[in-house]
């Protein structure tokens, strides 16, 4: 009789510990160089927020450090994240090459229309192919901004005209692709453009439609905006430390792995995506008021044809780096993401 009290004694214990762990409030402090203003925390990280909280009855919430609080510019947020600097980080995959190259073959322009597509195509291939290069951290999220506008001083809406352009392209790797449709690559970070356009260090660049905007005012230093080019893409992520992901509670990591992946990385892109048609808003209200700075040009149908048979061209370059290195199958996960 005394061993069976307690026993129900040690089972109700028991019981009760296990609620008192799945009920304990957890912070999750989240890090990212943009300003607080950006797309990615006012929409994708906005909806995050609000999931943790709705699904895990507000005992799941997140801290957030923006502008480089706990580490300044995009080179270390990966590293951040596996050392434990915060629980969550935002990066770019394409800072970090050789982590990620299987995942960097969704940058080169192909069928993906744009960044949401793209973000789609991605995850429909993520567990055969890419999955490994994620190991290290739990992924949260991962999707495609799509670099869909040539900003530039001079017309390269055409292959003719891109010929001798120095043109900087949305991600490193895609520096094949610019030297086959004629025109002369050039690395630089994104918050040099204005300056190198301004300058004449650059003739154009490879970039998001909403650039043209505040914060980055491109349209101020550009003559030309040129739309319908084969777009290129620049995977960006949210990554979570692993031990930190390991250490919650059922009840917690089951809320992370129900908005993680596909759910999240959507809500990562069509940030981006948003952002690109509001500038397209804004650009057609500059226009009516006859304040619009350049001239916005849509690339012909041939001249696209073009340009896409001059990128097909620039992929073989591509291919045989990633040969070099030791990824035979590069064409193949290329081809499964634009089936």
């Amino acid at each position: 009789m005394l061993y069976s009290k307690i026993g129900k004694a040690l089972a109700v214990a028991v019981a009760l510990g296990s609620a008192t762990q799945a009920a304990k409030a957890e912070e999750l402090s989240v890090a990212t160089f943009v300003p607080p203003n950006h797309e990615t925390v006012t929409v994708s990280l906005a909806w995050f927020e609000k999931e943790l909280a709705e699904r895990s009855g507000g005992t799941l919430t997140m801290k957030l450090y923006p502008a480089g609080q706990l580490g300044a510019g995009p080179v270390q947020q990966y590293k951040r994240a596996v050392e434990g600097v915060a629980d969550i980080t935002f990066g770019i995959a394409s800072i970090n090459p050789t982590l990620f190259p299987k995942t960097l073959l969704a940058v080169p322009p192909g069928k993906a229309v744009d960044g949401l597509d793209s973000t789609e195509r991605m995850w429909a291939i993520f567990d055969q192919y890419l999955a490994d290069e994620w190991q290290e951290v739990k992924l949260l999220a991962l999707g495609n901004p799509a670099g869909g506008m040539l900003i530039a001083t001079k017309d390269v809406s055409t292959i003719e005209g891109m010929r001798g352009a120095k043109i900087v392209p949305y991600a490193a790797m895609t520096s094949p692709v610019i030297k086959g449709m004629g025109a002369v690559p050039v690395q630089m970070d994104p918050s040099e453009h204005y300056t190198a356009l301004s300058t004449g260090t650059i003739d154009a660049a490879v970039s998001s439609i909403n650039n043209v905007m505040p914060p980055w005012n491109l349209d101020e230093v550009s003559n030309y905006a040129i739309l319908n080019v084969p777009a290129t893409f620049n995977p960006v992520y949210f990554v979570m430390n692993k031990e930190r992901y390991e250490d919650l509670s059922d009840e917690h990591k089951a809320v992370l792995d129900e908005i993680a992946g596909l759910p999240f990385s959507m809500e990562l892109a069509r940030s981006f995506h948003l952002a690109d048609q509001h500038a397209l808003e804004w650009v057609e209200e500059q226009r009516q008021a006859g304040n619009l700075k350049v001239e916005w040009k849509t690339v012909s149908a041939e001249e696209r044809a073009k340009m896409e048979k001059a990128a097909a061209d620039g992929m073989a370059q591509i291919y045989a780096d990633y040969a070099e290195r030791g990824i035979s199958n590069a064409l193949e996960i290329y081809e499964a993401l634009n089936k």
